[in-house]
């Protein structure tokens, strides 16, 4: 298959079970490969290395600080840059769809999204869940990473985004203990973003320019935050296991949206009342705490 115009940028740490299968997949498209690795403190560099790929090395401040650190600082030449997370691999398809339309899209489409299949244990969750539809291809000099405490999405300057229909899969091969440890991480992060959501009034300009379906989520989720504390976990469970039919997904299925859509929701509710009772209840105090801690890092990181 002929390659197109196109970079990737892969961030790394810690990612030797993955990397192999990703750099694979990435040179099926790519005309150019990047891995920015955090330091990692097992093989994947040496693996990355081996594969003949450029590997460059930054100390990870943030998601978005990495990945905007590393359009700054790699020696892209290519037209597109598209971002790939290292358990990450696109289908054949959408493969296709990008180099055609990389090729052949109007000089005023600056970004393409694709929608995000998940894989977890092993098994494709097909029930349950909407496919996210994330913006991960930006022409270069148009877009950039986000800042934000959860969830940093691509976003463009100004321009169209087309909306591809083939999709990439997330499919991480570490264990649950691995798994349970990270998304303990993320609700804290969740905490402090529901927070600040439900205290500071959000920017419209955060809702656009990162695809349509970004912006419908996070509308979503703005409604999501004025519902009740901890029946809103167990309600998203409901919804998803039972209304959109997440239980035909077998044991896995339940595991995913237990885990993932109660645990973890309820995991980071907890740590917003954990917060909320610090500063007593006081709302003036809670909003002066997050915007002294957490609005201006994320607006000049």
């Amino acid at each position: 298959m002929k390659k197109s115009n196109i970079a990737v940028i892969i961030l790394t740490y810690n990612e030797e079970k993955h990397i192999e299968r990703c750099l694979a997949n990435a040179k099926l498209y790519a005309s150019e490969i990047f891995v920015v690795d955090s330091y990692s403190q097992d093989r994947t560099v040496e693996i990355a290395q081996s594969l003949e790929v450029t590997v460059l090395q930054n100390r990870f401040v943030s998601h978005s600080a990495q990945f905007n650190w590393a359009l700054q600082n790699c020696p892209i030449t290519a037209e597109w840059v598209w971002k790939q997370d290292a358990d990450e691999y696109l289908s054949l398809e959408l493969i296709e769809q990008i180099k055609e339309q990389t090729r052949s899209c109007e000089p005023d489409v600056n970004g393409f999204t694709a929608p995000c299949l998940r894989i977890f244990l092993g098994k494709y969750i097909k029930h349950g869940i909407v496919p996210l539809i994330l913006l991960r291809l930006i022409r270069k000099g148009y877009g950039s990473c986000e800042t934000k405490i959860m969830d940093e999405h691509l976003r463009i300057d100004f321009g169209r985004i087309i909306d591809l229909q083939a999709p990439f899969y997330d499919d991480n091969l570490n264990d649950l203990t691995w798994w349970t440890n990270k998304h303990n991480a993320y609700a804290s992060k969740e905490a402090i973003e529901l927070l600040l959501m439900e205290y500071v009034t959000p920017k419209e300009e955060e809702l656009v320019n990162s695809g349509q379906h970004s912006a419908y989520v996070r509308r979503k989720k703005l409604k999501y935050v004025r519902l009740p504390l901890f029946w809103r976990a167990f309600f998203f469970f409901i919804l998803r296991y039972i209304f959109r039919l997440g239980f035909l997904d077998g044991k896995e299925g339940f595991l995913w949206h237990f885990l993932q859509g109660f645990w973890y929701r309820a995991l980071a509710d907890a740590k917003v009342f954990e917060i909320k009772k610090q500063f007593r209840f006081d709302d003036v105090a809670i909003k002066q705490y997050l915007i002294e801690n957490y609005v201006h890092t994320t607006t000049n990181e």
